[in-house]
């Protein structure tokens, strides 16, 4: 990789295994080198397929931990994404999803696991656009198809950690409690008051209540399956059919914690949506109890989040992270303080 710049690169392994070397960061992304590589790759392996490139491809995705590039071909729009080694299992989840559950997700052309890059179809226009009557409607339809795909992913639920994705189910989020922990704490000591002090505080006295929490999670309807873990309009193609992409936050989880940032951004129209979602389990339990099950898995979801929270800022130079973003972790993980 001539010319690229190498300050930020990291081994990637998968399963144990070496898998490979990747360059990334905003910097690597923008310069000219990396650039030529990556569209060099994207043609040839556009080619393997009997596509060819029409116009240049452009880039309109930069971000410290992923970028994508947008091309125009004979067979329609398709977009390569380029990860960093924190997210890069995004590229074998995707293949792993295509294969459980073809209809529910974008199909990727290609892939390469070793350096976090993958070709994918368009998807066309996501839910944000929308508004209104349209936009419930159209999340209703994502939602009980996200169920659906969890459903079918959960057989494989064993094969997600090796690929990369967090462990999050509940035998092992005390743990993952304690983590969160730490990352607060350290936030609390660098940038916190007295008032953040006292939270972290008070969470530190919450872990019998966590670990019982777990138990009881991990006794009821739903076993573990994907969490996409940043479920929102923008990260849902509007359809038909509607899909869910950009699944590089995924978690292994109780799949109902994938409704904390869900219904948090459907405000009034939660419970259509939460019903809708509910639909799919309808078969494990009543409803009741999987409204229950639901809202438990929401609470203790704000660990995972408190973890996902760290890691973004943790890429972004310190000089640039938007205002109001820092305390994120410590505001997620709080909210057991009001559970």
């Amino acid at each position: 990789m001539e010319g690229i710049p190498r300050y930020n690169h990291a081994v990637v392994t998968v399963g144990g295994v070496t898998a490979g070397r990747i360059v990334y960061g905003e910097a690597v992304w923008s310069s000219e080198a990396w650039r030529g590589e990556a569209v060099a790759w994207l043609d040839e392996r556009l080619a393997e397929v009997g596509l060819t490139r029409t116009a240049e491809a452009e880039q309109p995705h930069l971000r410290p931990w992923a970028t994508a590039l947008r091309a125009p071909t004979t067979g329609g729009v398709v977009w390569m994404k380029a990860a960093g080694p924190a997210t890069a299992f995004e590229v074998g989840l995707y293949e792993l999803l295509h294969r459980v559950a073809p209809d529910h997700v974008l199909r990727p052309i290609a892939t390469d696991t070793g350096r976090g890059w993958m070709i994918l179809e368009d998807g066309g226009s996501t839910a944000e656009g929308l508004e209104g009557a349209e936009l419930v409607e159209a999340m209703a339809a994502a939602f009980e198809r996200y169920g659906q795909l969890q459903r079918l992913v959960a057989p494989h639920s064993d094969e997600l950690v090796p690929l990369g994705a967090t462990d999050m189910r509940p035998a092992v989020l005390p743990e993952r409690f304690e983590q969160a922990l730490s990352v607060v704490g350290a936030w609390a000591e660098r940038e916190g008051g007295p008032a953040e002090a006292g939270e972290l505080e008070r969470l530190h006295v919450l872990r019998p209540q966590v670990r019982a929490w777990c138990e009881e999670l991990a006794a009821a309807p739903g076993g573990a399956s994907i969490d996409h873990n940043d479920l929102h309009p923008d990260n849902v193609f509007a359809g038909p059919p509607p899909r869910a992409y950009d699944w590089g936050d995924s978690v292994v989880a109780h799949p109902f914690a994938s409704m904390l940032v869900t219904l948090d951004f459907m405000g009034e129209h939660a419970p259509r949506l939460r019903d809708a979602y509910l639909e799919g389990f309808a078969d494990l339990a009543s409803h009741a109890e999987l409204v229950r099950t639901l809202n438990l898995a929401r609470r203790l979801a704000v660990i995972a989040h408190a973890l996902t929270w760290d890691r973004v800022l943790g890429a972004m130079p310190a000089g640039e992270i938007p205002a109001g973003w820092a305390g994120t972790p410590v505001d997620f993980l709080a909210r057991l303080l009001n559970a």
